[in-house]
């Protein structure tokens, strides 16, 4: 824990005004997954936010937070016509994220911005499957227990998908574990109430947030469960059972200070 309070620091003191993130994200079954990523990145101290999102859902998003930037693709789903513009977008940022709440996406056209993204990127939720033939090696990515199924049923363990594929894979469930090159670790912060919908999202943010600030892939996904715990502890001593993911959010910043 000495070098992540250290690294904790290093956040706090120098660099909490760094990075900008672009977040490729969310549909209309689940239009709030873009601005849930966004804050909790702008609260880990990211600059600015862009969120790139399908038309229909533009005004959702671009209503829920003033401090996001927005931006639109046509049409309902991520297709082919949208790459271009992640890969500005990726231009742009420090960092991208893709997947939360990316219904219906073509396979091909999501494997194909991840492959011409060079920035570091957080792979989540309905990108991760498509994402298994791209090149995952700038990659974190952050499954859940019920999502983490294509990647074992291909490779056999994450142990050995870090190996061949050299992503970082950071594996949020009872207990989050870490794995890079073949090894692993626990988090051991968090707590019951953190079930609740919505803490991947800010999971996703977190890590986002510090691979934006320059953090190696491995180490912004140690520290960025290790924020997510604490934040919700925090949180969930105010709020008890019914703590929800915009309270850990907010707790954020009292963690990194």
């Amino acid at each position: 824990m000495g070098r992540l309070q250290r690294t904790l620091s290093n956040i706090s003191e120098e660099e909490i005004d760094n990075g900008r993130i672009g977040i490729v994200a969310g549909s209309i079954e689940y239009p709030n997954q873009p601005a849930l990523v966004g804050r909790a990145a702008l609260r880990t101290g990211s600059d600015h936010v862009r969120t790139f999102v399908p038309d229909p859902i533009y005004e959702i998003v671009a209503g829920q937070d003033p401090n996001l930037l927005v931006d639109r693709y046509a049409g309902e789903q991520f297709e082919e016509s949208a790459v271009e513009r992640t890969r500005e977008i990726g231009e742009w940022a420090d960092a991208l994220v893709i997947g939360p709440g990316l219904v219906d996406a073509d396979p091909e056209a999501v494997c194909e911005a991840i492959d011409t993204v060079d920035v570091p990127m957080v792979v989540d939720a309905l990108a991760l499957e498509p994402s298994l033939d791209a090149d995952l090696s700038n990659a974190v990515l952050t499954p859940s227990d019920a999502e983490v199924g294509p990647v074992r049923d291909e490779y056999g363990s994450l142990d050995e998908f870090t190996t061949e594929t050299g992503a970082v894979v950071a594996l949020t469930g009872d207990v989050d574990e870490i794995v890079a090159d073949g090894e692993r670790l626990e988090n051991e912060t968090g707590t019951s109430a953190m079930t609740v919908a919505g803490t991947g999202d800010t999971m996703v943010g977190i890590v986002a947030s510090l691979l934006g600030q320059e953090m190696d892939r491995r180490e912004a996904a140690e520290l960025g469960a290790w924020i997510l715990g604490k934040s919700g502890e925090l949180a969930t001593a105010d709020h008890g059972p019914g703590v929800v993911a915009t309270d850990v959010i907010e707790r954020i910043p009292d963690t990194i200070r």
